[in-house]
């Protein structure tokens, strides 16, 4: 279940970024993608430690 709580953040930070990035509302835009991609590796590696 925590694999999925951690999909559910990460695509919800994904549409986030490309909601705020069709409204011209870039900073957050950047933000949003920076936040998925570190946090998305994190996770990624904390399973393939597991």
């Amino acid at each position: 279940m925590n694999n999925f709580k951690n999909d559910i953040l990460i695509g919800l930070l994904l549409i986030t970024g490309v909601g705020s990035f069709i409204y011209g509302q870039f900073i957050i835009s950047t933000v949003s993608f920076a936040v998925a991609a570190i946090y998305s590796n994190i996770a990624m590696r904390a399973r393939s430690h597991h």
